[in-house]
């Protein structure tokens, strides 16, 4: 089984001996986020000639904050109100120079009409809660709004239904960051083309997330499927580390302390049965502004279907990022 203080001695040992504060060792680090970008860099990379309104519904959560100040930086319009999973709450919410009001559940309905009414064109970007996916889902169908979902959990089988049945655009991603979902296609395209090419490799998995997140990571699971495809061993119980400990994720795993509240580290090491090869593949994630780019992206990808009626529905990130067209 894999350990914090006191990996092996054999070319298997911890994926992190060589990396970091892991007994001495050097561990994967993220490099702090950029500075914001200048006016001018920020004019450049909004998308050409696209420009429609957006609400964010969820912007009571950071994560819902993230998209918002994303999608202003990006040009588009953010629509001034939210929804929340709590009623009576008398609360706005200022996203650059947006003031954004948020609702309660029970005047969603009524709200999202007016919304649509001044707004035609509007897109929404769900990041609510879990249990909140499928009645928003129902709702944004009934009223014929186009949506990106965000949120994951809900009855994924009913949410599929829903836009089905309605024949409403969507979007429907549990992973929105571009580079992370490139990464997994080309995992399971491997996966797919050369089974068995690690037969008998040893996996070893560390994930590390903030300690808000109970589950083991979604992204690490399906990777981890795709290395089983290729042969790799694996049990899930004695070689994966799951770090939630703020002091181990800061001391041993290297996570910048801004983001210990928010972050997604996945390293993956794999090792030959005669311990005389290794490969290692990771992906840190600090911070949540990679999901909330790619969130704008599907918007816009979103916008763009609509407007040009295409006859499919439903779509994924892997549809944003086979189109190309992002920022």
């Amino acid at each position: 089984m894999l350990s914090l203080r006191a990996p092996p001695r054999t070319l298997s040992a911890s994926p992190w001996r060589r990396r970091g504060r892991l007994d001495g060792f050097a561990a994967p680090r993220c490099v702090s986020a950029a500075p914001p970008a200048t006016t001018l860099e920020t004019a450049t990379a909004r998308p050409a000639g696209v420009s429609f309104p957006i609400l964010v519904n969820g912007c009571t959560g950071k994560m819902g904050v993230s998209v918002a100040e994303a999608a202003t930086s990006r040009g588009l319009h953010l629509v001034p109100v939210s929804f929340s999973s709590r009623e009576n709450l008398d609360k706005t919410i200022q996203v650059g120079d947006t003031d954004v009001e948020i609702y309660g559940p029970s005047a969603r309905e009524d709200v999202l009409s007016s919304v649509i009414d001044e707004y035609p064109d509007v897109v929404v970007v769900d990041y609510t809660a879990p249990d909140s996916v499928n009645s928003n889902a129902e709702l944004y169908c009934k009223l014929g709004v186009p949506f990106v979902m965000g949120t994951t959990g809900g009855d994924q089988q009913l949410l599929y239904k829903s836009v089905q049945d309605s024949e409403n655009y969507a979007l429907i991603s549990p992973q929105m960051g571009k580079q992370v979902v490139a990464f997994l296609a080309a995992m399971e395209t491997i996966a797919e083309q050369f089974p068995g090419a690690f037969s008998g490799y040893r996996l070893e998995v560390l994930e590390s997330h903030q300690a808000g997140k109970l589950d083991t990571s979604g992204t690490g699971k399906a990777v981890i499927a795709c290395f089983e495809k290729l042969g790799a061993v694996f049990d899930m119980e004695r070689q994966m580390v799951k770090i939630r400990d703020p002091e181990q994720q800061l001391y041993m795993v290297g996570v910048p302390e801004e983001h210990i509240e928010g972050h997604a580290f996945h390293l993956y090491h794999l090792t030959s049965p005669d311990d005389s090869v290794s490969f290692e593949f990771q992906h840190n994630v600090c911070g949540r502004s990679i999901y909330a780019e790619g969130s704008v992206d599907a918007a816009v990808f979103l916008y763009k279907k609509v407007q040009s009626m295409d006859p499919k529905r439903i779509y994924n990130m892997i549809d944003v990022l086979q189109e190309g067209d992002m920022r």
